[in-house]
């Protein structure tokens, strides 16, 4: 073989990264002496750059007798790209010849990832003197250096003395102003080019769902969407998957599937994107309907973040049956996962009631981050587990992980819900004097029910009237449900006239107060109220309660004797429910906060029994029921 074919396969293993066969062809250049030839190690060189491995490509570039431009190009370009800037930089500085514009191309490139302004001023400067400042290449490394070193008016005079800007040069430009939050200059710099006849391409279009849009610019976002149509973009994934998030922040959900359709070769972010606008428009069906889809019905893989969001619209559905199986399905399939999906199991088996499987898959994670310790400690605060959740904090701060508003969130739920009282508020003094975290409006709130549950009415007024927080309903309703429970008639009035001017058109007050009065057999007071809220012709919302049995939800309404199957038979049955027996039968209900209906064809497909039942309750724990929050 001679040197020219040698050569020319070189080259061919260069552009496929068939880094073997180029090993071979090195052997071969050896045994035959064509090695010292410059023309085959600067191919060589090259290869081994162009594949990564820059140990052996320095090795054959020490050893070359000659050095020309191309194979320091090659060199310092190799490096580059491999993320060793150090070296490419160091490489530049070394060179025996004057540089090209590849090579300041990939010098600036450098100089950029390492953020060495001072260098790359100094490559600049280099580069004007000989000549090459204004050539494409060079010219668009500047840009996106000064841009990404937040010197926006470099980088405009490095485009002011470009010929002919190209639509690279416009992409970094607006991408440059849209990091550094100047979108008014972003747009300015897309309308120079549409006026410059440069058609934008797949790029573009990426950086400019960078620009934070509110809901008013709807159309400006459709008119993008129209210029994607236009160009033939739409049905390219890298461009439809950025149209359907950009209607998915505005919850339009039937743009986001017709954008999904468009789409010729769906890849996982297309799935992941239409999973996540159904979560987002609260249509957690919707979007198990879609992972099933995407799991009979296409080559892709669900990835971390498909996992994540099916198990979200689980979490939601509050669907322990479906969890499971996902779970179990993730056990089967993959031997680890990203800790976003380990979070998301937690949360799922939170919400569903499940302590000991949520507990058991966090102390199963391999690591552990700030969502995972909050989850946790909502987890054992919301089943009254207070101590626990306690534990629990001592050992986040024990690992290093500084809490956030989200923890002492937790933490005060925690208390109220085990009535530690002091130590929620010392864990509130602590919030704010020892990590400096502001109280929000949920900081305050669990406060006011915390001291209402106690007892500590007075206390919980007084904080109302300090804080800017004290006129909210959230915190006036809570505080009036204490009222109730306590049998303060006094702070309970004065809280329901405030309540009334801050929500005229909420049936809460006059039922409150209502049934307060009714507690202290003030039977004309309750009464006065019901009649006040006859005249307002509001009407308070029944309670309800969903029931799982089988992996099949039902809804049943506090009162409401109706349902889909009502003209099918229902059982007699007995079911044990809390500890406590009560008998099911047609036209018979539990007397509780919540309508219990046992139906089994409906519920087990006609079975004789019902394997399971969970059922999930929409009210608060009243005195008597049997079900614990």
């Amino acid at each position: 073989m001679n040197a020219e074919g040698l050569a020319s396969l070189l080259h061919q293993c260069s552009k496929i990264r068939a880094y073997r066969r180029g090993m071979s062809l090195h052997g071969l250049a050896i045994t035959s002496g064509m090695h010292s030839d410059t023309i085959i190690s600067n191919h060589v060189l090259n290869m081994y750059a162009k594949c990564g491995d820059i140990s052996l490509a320095r090795r054959v570039f020490d050893g070359m007798p000659d050095r020309s431009l191309v194979s320091y190009s090659a060199m310092i370009s190799g490096c580059s790209q491999a993320g060793d800037h150090g070296m490419a930089l160091g490489l530049f500085s070394q060179m025996g010849v004057a540089p090209n514009e590849y090579v300041y191309a990939s010098a600036i490139s450098s100089c950029a990832s390492l953020e060495a302004l001072l260098q790359g001023q100094q490559i600049h400067a280099h580069s004007l003197k000989s000549g090459y400042a204004a050539v494409s290449f060079v010219a668009n490394s500047l840009i996106s250096l000064y841009m990404k070193l937040g010197r926006c008016g470099d980088a405009e005079s490095v485009y002011d003395c470009f010929a002919e800007p190209n639509t690279v040069t416009y992409n970094t430009l607006i991408a440059g102003f849209v990091e550094n939050h100047q979108t008014g200059k972003g747009f300015e710099v897309f309308k120079v080019m549409h006026q410059q006849g440069l058609l934008p391409d797949r790029f573009t279009f990426v950086v400019l769902s960078g620009i934070p849009l509110e809901s008013k610019n709807l159309l400006k976002e459709m008119a993008y969407h129209c210029l994607a149509i236009k160009l033939k973009l739409d049905s390219c994934a890298f461009v439809g998957n950025l149209i359907m998030a950009m209607y998915s922040k505005f919850n339009l959900f039937d743009s986001v599937e017709r954008a999904f359709r468009v789409i010729k070769d769906k890849d996982s972010i297309s799935w992941n994107a239409l999973m996540t606008a159904s979560n987002q428009c609260l249509d957690y069906t919707k979007s198990l309907r879609i992972f099933k889809q995407l799991k009979v019905e296409c080559t892709v893989l669900p990835d971390d973040f498909s996992y994540t969001s099916v198990i979200a619209a689980c979490a939601e559905l509050a669907s322990l049956h479906h969890g499971k199986q996902i779970h179990a399905h993730l056990i089967r399939t993959k031997l680890s996962w990203d800790l976003g999906v380990g979070n998301a199991l937690v949360n799922l088996y939170a919400k569903c009631g499940s302590l000991e499987y949520a507990c058991r898959v966090f102390w199963r994670m391999l690591s552990r981050n700030l969502v995972s310790w909050n989850t946790m400690i909502a987890v054992y605060g919301n089943h009254g587990l207070g101590e626990r959740a306690i534990e629990i904090f001592e050992q986040m701060l024990a690992m290093g992980v500084r809490p956030d508003s989200i923890t002492f969130v937790g933490l005060l739920i925690a208390c109220n819900h085990a009535g530690l009282v002091d130590k929620g508020l010392a864990y509130f003094n602590i919030m704010i004097e020892q990590y400096g975290v502001s109280p929000a409006l949920e900081h305050f709130s669990c406060l006011i029910d915390m001291l209402g549950r106690a007892g500590r009415l007075y206390e919980a007024e007084e904080l109302i009237s300090e804080y800017d927080f004290g006129h909210d309903p959230v915190i006036s309703g809570s505080l009036l449900s204490a009222c109730r429970l306590h049998g303060n008639v006094d702070i309970a009035e004065r809280l329901a006239k405030r309540l009334l001017k801050l929500q005229p058109l909420s049936a809460s007050p006059y039922v409150l107060l209502s049934n307060l009065y009714a507690s202290g057999w003030a039977w004309g007071d309750v009464a006065e109220a019901r009649k006040l809220l006859k005249v307002s012709g509001l009407k308070k919302e029944p309670g309800h309660s969903l029931i799982e049995a089988n992996g099949t939800l039902r809804k049943f309404t506090m009162g409401n004797f109706s349902h889909a199957q009502e003209d099918e038979e229902w059982s007699d049955k007995s079911v044990s429910i809390g500890g406590e027996q009560y008998e099911e039968r047609r036209g018979a209900r539990i007397d509780r906060p919540l309508d219990l209906w046992i139906y089994t064809s409906a519920f087990s497909g006609g079975a004789p029994e019902i394997s399971w039942v969970f059922v999930y309750c929409t009210a608060k724990q009243c005195e008597g029921c049997p079900f614990p929050y």
